[in-house]
């Protein structure tokens, strides 16, 4: 019977112990990372691409202290169901004995056909499990850090104000480390927003739609 791998304090843990670091030495990522490589070609608004991001994800699950091996295998191909065209989950669900479970945890965090992201997002916040409102906190760090290269106003504006309404419940769920980093990474953005004269523009244009 396969040993479950614990899931470390979910918090910063500062330099990994030795107890730890063998524990996630023993986590065998590299099929995963193989079947992620599929979305090198596929470039983000920010710059670089959507493998990077799952690597990214990757990173920020670790640096919070997660070793549970099923969360850190999804995280690096959490976008490809929806991402890739046509993809074949069979590709994820036979990689090793913990595809199954992988897999229905993607399943977790992918945007279903017709549903739209409000209704995608409060579907994790009343219904997902632990690991998928933990994988999603995660996924919105990283496309928070690389908003900080988008210039579309509108759409910062847009994208701070569903993190506010849907991913911080979520961290304060399940992780208040996550939740006061995606508050100060929110903050900086709507200091740019500010700081651009984005929303003195728009406050006029209010202004003038009224008149």
């Amino acid at each position: 019977m396969k040993k479950t791998i614990p899931v470390m304090t979910p918090d910063h843990p500062g330099e990994m112990d030795a107890q730890h670091m063998k524990q996630l030495k023993e986590i065998f990522m590299a099929p995963y990372m193989q079947i992620a490589t599929s979305l090198i070609g596929k470039a983000r608004r920010a710059g670089g691409n959507m493998f990077r991001h799952q690597m990214d994800t990757l990173a920020i699950l670790i640096d919070y202290g997660y070793i549970d091996s099923v969360l850190l295998k999804a995280s690096i191909v959490h976008d490809c169901i929806e991402d890739i065209p046509d993809f074949d989950e069979k590709i994820i669900r036979t990689c090793d004995e913990e595809g199954d479970a992988v897999c229905n945890l993607v399943w977790e965090v992918t945007k279903r056909q017709g549903e739209d992201k409000g209704d995608f997002l409060r579907r994790i916040l009343n219904n997902g499990s632990e690991k998928s409102k933990i994988l999603k906190c995660a996924d919105r760090i990283s496309n928070m850090i690389s908003l900080g290269y988008v210039t579309d106003e509108r759409f910062i504006e847009r994208y701070c104000d569903e993190t506010e309404y849907f991913i911080f419940p979520l961290a304060l769920e399940v992780n208040f480390a996550m939740y006061q980093e995606l508050i100060s990474l929110v903050m900086t953005r709507r200091k740019y927003l500010e700081d651009s004269g984005y929303i003195l523009r728009k406050e006029a244009e209010r202004k003038s739609k009224k008149s």
